[in-house]
């Protein structure tokens, strides 16, 4: 019992880190990465549907991204929703080819995107202290139910606790890589 509670905890902390790292492409850097594309959406036919699923992105040069539609049809919406999205990108279209240029980030804006990484990390570090919370939790109400010992709920707080420590460590190695990534320039 103990252990399905301490596997479930570990799983669902490494889930919690693996979100973060997939916020964190999300933030650029600097340098073009298709990835960066990937949360907009696009109304193709009536639906909200992912950038990726209606056209082919690929980075053109260290600062440019490309997007090909596969319809034609689909150069405006596609271009209207790079500029409506929360990136603060400019694309450019060139017959069928979408454009993207990154402009350089300017140390204000590299201090600003550290603030929002920082910020998606330490809720990160909510998330992992949610999942030991709730796992200690379970053991006190094994505890209760007098299906356990107090030794054995002492033994488990405990290894519950290195868990979260070793996931949050975690954490903030990811979110150290991400902030010296956005200073280099």
């Amino acid at each position: 019992m103990i252990d399905d509670i301490k596997k479930d905890a570990g799983e669902r902390m490494a889930k919690s880190v693996a979100s973060l790292k997939q916020e964190l492409t999300k933030i650029r850097t600097g340098r073009a990465h298709t990835s960066l594309l990937d949360h907009i959406t696009v109304e193709y036919y009536g639906s909200q549907v992912p950038l990726n699923q209606v056209s082919n992105v690929n980075v053109e040069d260290p600062r440019t991204l490309t997007v090909t539609p596969w319809d034609k049809d689909m150069v405006q919406p596609i271009e209207k929703a790079i500029l409506g999205s929360d990136l603060g990108l400019n694309p450019a279209t060139a017959g069928t080819v979408i454009r993207v240029p990154l402009p350089a980030l300017t140390e204000e804006r590299r201090k600003d995107m550290i603030r929002v990484v920082r910020q998606e990390a330490e809720g990160g570090r909510i998330a992992v202290r949610n999942i030991r919370r709730d796992a200690i939790g379970d053991v006190k109400d094994l505890l209760k139910e007098k299906l356990i010992g107090e030794d054995d709920e002492h033994r488990a707080e405990d290894e519950i606790q290195v868990l979260t420590d070793k996931y949050v460590a975690e954490i903030d190695q990811v979110l150290a890589e991400k902030e010296s990534e956005l200073m280099e320039i």
